[in-house]
Order: structure tokens, then sequence, then C-alpha cells
């Protein structure tokens, strides 16, 4: 029997949290499934990253009817994969908003990240019929914008290249609480399978020298304190620093990919293998990891076809 995707045994639901940060901002999670947050202006909402499915992201709008009637007016992706922007349709918003980066990558592998996500997770793509195709920005940036909520300042910003090349954060400076999306993960496994290892932890020291008080991460529980926010980022960076650091190894010593995956594995589990989705994420992550320390760049797209070839030489 052919060998399945780590994530496919994963069927459970989550237990859903919708946490007051501050009266203008809210977290959505759920045990290291992926993050949305909410942002309260004064006379509009913004959501940043919206779930996987249409049908998914009415879960989210019911719960922001619970505190507030204001409409929601702004929908931020904060990257390119199809389980964080493909619920967008849900909420009726006046403009979907992406860095022209994200914008770029839906235009190049849109389709294809769409199809390998669905097959990847099926459990995080409930009523996966419901999603109308891939969602398009009407508006995109370069390196910062700043919309205005009223009075609430709302700065959404490209830090750097990290999980994507199009990362973007939502930033709201008069509450110094800051939406990462998938470049801070906490108790969860970073994916980066399109990542930009070298780049990743400069992006993070951005991140941390914006100093927020709060931070929701792209994964894991809000983290409601400075402290909290430290170890996160703290953390992030020393998973994808580490990872790097064994593959080049691996990769220097003349090893193939193979050989390079399982010694990266063993080298990680002990200390980040309790984290949320770490064997489905590993494979992913050396070979994306492998390929640039063998000189590719960019990442290459991820087609249904590519991951299972790939899931089955590591893991088969």
């Amino acid at each position: 029997m052919a060998k399945t995707f780590a994530s496919e045994a994963d069927l459970h639901d989550k237990k859903i949290t919708f946490q007051e940060l501050s009266p203008r901002a809210y977290a959505y999670t759920a045990e290291g499934d992926p993050n949305t947050g909410v942002v309260i202006g004064d006379d509009a909402v913004l959501v940043a990253d919206t779930q996987a499915t249409p049908v998914m992201a009415q879960d989210v709008i019911r719960r922001i009817r619970t505190v507030t009637d204001k409409p929601i007016k702004y929908v931020v992706l904060t990257h390119y994969h199809a389980v964080r922007v493909l619920g967008a349709s849900a909420y009726g918003a006046q403009q979907i908003i992406a860095s022209h980066d994200t914008y770029d990558l839906i235009r190049e592998r849109g389709e294809a990240d769409m199809k390998s996500e669905i097959g990847r997770f099926p459990r995080l793509f409930r009523a996966v019929e419901s999603i109308p195709g891939l969602t398009w920005p009407t508006l995109t940036f370069r390196g910062e914008l700043t919309l205005w909520l009223g009075k609430l300042e709302v700065k959404l910003l490209q830090l750097g290249r990290g999980h994507t090349k199009g990362d973007t954060v939502v930033w709201l400076p008069q509450e110094r609480i800051l939406f990462s999306g998938d470049l801070v993960e906490y108790g969860a496994t970073p994916y980066a399978g399109d990542a930009y290892f070298e780049d990743w932890p400069r992006t993070l020291d951005a991140i941390a020298a914006l100093q927020p008080q709060k931070l929701v991460p792209g994964r894991g529980p809000a983290l409601t304190s400075p402290e909290e926010v430290k170890a996160a980022i703290d953390g992030t960076r020393a998973f994808v620093s580490e990872l790097y650091a064994a593959v080049k190894r691996g990769v220097a010593a003349g090893k193939d990919l193979r050989a390079v995956y399982h010694e990266t594995y063993d080298a990680l589990k002990p200390k980040y293998g309790h984290w949320v989705i770490f064997d489905h994420c590993m494979p992913f992550d050396v070979t994306r990891a492998y390929d640039l320390a063998r000189g590719y760049a960019d990442p290459r797209i991820w087609t249904a076809e590519r991951d299972h070839e790939m899931w089955q030489a590591l893991e088969g």
C-alpha cells in the first residue's frame, strides 16, 4: 500500500477559540490549525487570512457577529497558500489585499498549489466544493500599505522573505498587536516548502524590532505577552536555522536527498517533534532546503504529482 501524507491521518476536529486581544483585535485559533485575525475599526472590519473554504469562513463570520455588526470591508492575504486564501469569497469584502509578490505567486502557481494542498490536508478543506476558484487580490502593494479604519491605523508590511517571497504582516501600531501569518509559529512546525531559509531569520529580526506586545502566529495560540512573543519568534528562528544548517552539511558531504532527510529528521525530532504537523512538514521543508543548498534560489512549484513522488521517495 502506498504511504499517505502524515496529515491524512489527522481527522479530528480541533477546539476553536475566539479570543479578544483588545477591543480592536481578535484571534480565531484552533489548536494548531491555521489562524485568522480580526481587526475592528471605527467603521469597518478587516480579516487577516480567511480559512480554507467559504463554508469554514462562515464560522469566523459568526463569531465576528458576536462582537460587532460593522461591515467586513477588507480581507488581507498574508501569503498565497490555499489554506489561507480560498475562503475569501464568504466575507463579501470590498477589497482583497495582498502584496504584489503574492499576486504574482497566485498567477504563477495558485492552481497547482490549490490542488496539492487539498490533497495533502483534506480535513482543512471542509466543504471543498464551496470554493469558487482561486482567490484574486483586488488591491496589491509593494513594501507597505497603510489603511485607516476610522481613527485606527492598520499597516500592511512586507518585512522580508521567509515562509514565501510575498509574506505580509498586519501591524496595529496603536495597539502594538501583530498578525504574522506563517512567518511566526508557536508550538507548530513551520512549513518551509516555499521558503527562503537565508532570509527568514532576518525577517524575524524585523518583526522583533517592531516590539509587538501581542502576536497572532500562523498556527498556535495567540501570544498575549512580550515574553510569549519573543519565545515564538526565537523558536521559529531556531527551527528554520537548525534545519537549513543540517541540510547544508549533508549537501556539502555529497549525500543524496533521502539520506539528508533522514539525518535532518533525526537531528530535529528530539527538540521539535512534539510540535503540530512535524511529520507532515519535514519532507517538504528538507526538500526545499536541499534545493536551496544546491543552487535553486527560488522554490520549485509543488504539484500534486510532485508531492506524492517526494513523499514516496523519502517516506515510502
